[in-house]
């Protein structure tokens, strides 16, 4: 496994590195990600039914804004294309939050202050990152316990609040991102990871593989999740088209929607008949210039 090295973006960088991001996805398909976020608002009781869950996950994440977001892509062999850390603009005087979480945060190395002065702007984020995802329709997302992770990023690309119902939610997840895997989930099937009910810190150690950058922020917990994925793939001999679309937390599974063409020229997705609520969306196709490429905001 290559490049250890993590790029940390700020506003000043931040559109050179989208495209060099969007540069390598052409190369490197599997994406591992991770968000760091101001917490949570409502704190779902244990015993709680599925609805009740996803509308306290839906009222965190549409009631908060993401603060950092880690991005690591690889090729199928491991290899790594880069790392980045998107350090978004985030000002604890104006922007809601939970203060134990930010507290959380700052014990861990995330500068509160720098992100206030010279952080990333969210719309001009949301708005590259959109472009980036719906210019890349054969990438595969991988995270880790990522049902929180995968809501901030949906919320954020299409602009939108999540939708109603968690049917709904795994429906719009398969249309943006097509295939997800959840290592978490994995980890179940996996002997001696005590049935996935562990961290990812404990995961890696338990595997044998050693973190870059500081634990609990973005980039660093992409690049680790990419390595774990890496080596779960290569010890226990995980075919993971079995777990794809399957989330922890959630019992709807993501179905990737079938592309099939239109007579005006665009292309129609069409969840497969697994997905729970079907409906269809369409993506004008723009493959030749980044910037024009539809961001998702304007087409879910």
């Amino acid at each position: 496994m290559a490049s250890a090295t993590i790029t940390t973006v700020w506003r000043q960088n931040f559109q050179q590195e989208i495209f060099r991001l969007d540069a390598a996805l052409f190369n490197f398909p599997l994406v591992f990600f991770d968000t760091a976020f101001p917490g949570f608002f409502r704190n779902t009781p244990i015993g709680a039914t599925e609805s009740t869950r996803y509308d306290d996950l839906k009222h965190n994440v549409d009631h908060s804004r993401m603060i950092q977001f880690g991005i690591t892509v690889a090729d199928v062999s491991g290899n790594i294309g880069g790392t980045w850390e998107f350090n978004l603009r985030f000002d604890l005087s104006r922007d809601l939050f939970v203060s134990r979480s930010i507290q959380f945060l700052q014990d861990n190395g995330v500068d509160f202050d720098r992100l206030r002065r010279d952080g990333i702007h969210f719309d001009m984020f949301a708005q590259l990152l959109s472009r980036v995802v719906a210019r890349h329709r054969n990438l595969c997302w991988v995270t880790f316990h990522g049902l929180y992770d995968l809501s901030h990023t949906l919320k954020t690309v299409t602009n939108r609040p999540l939708p109603p119902s968690v049917a709904a939610f795994a429906s719009q997840l398969g249309i943006v991102f097509g295939d997800v895997v959840d290592i978490k989930y994995m980890a179940r099937f996996c002997q001696g990871l005590r049935g996935g009910e562990l961290a990812l810190t404990a995961i890696a150690k338990i595997l044998k593989v050693e973190r870059v950058g500081g634990a609990h922020q973005a980039g660093s917990d992409s690049l680790l999740t990419a390595r774990v994925y890496t080596k779960m793939r290569m010890a226990y001999e995980i075919d993971e088209t079995l777990f794809a679309g399957c989330l922890y937390g959630i019992s709807a599974r993501i179905c990737k929607p079938i592309a099939v063409p239109n007579t005006n020229g665009r292309r129609c997705f069409i969840p497969n008949a697994t997905t729970p609520a079907p409906f269809l969306r369409c993506i004008t196709t723009h493959t030749s210039v980044f910037m024009i490429a539809a961001p998702f905001s304007h087409v879910l």
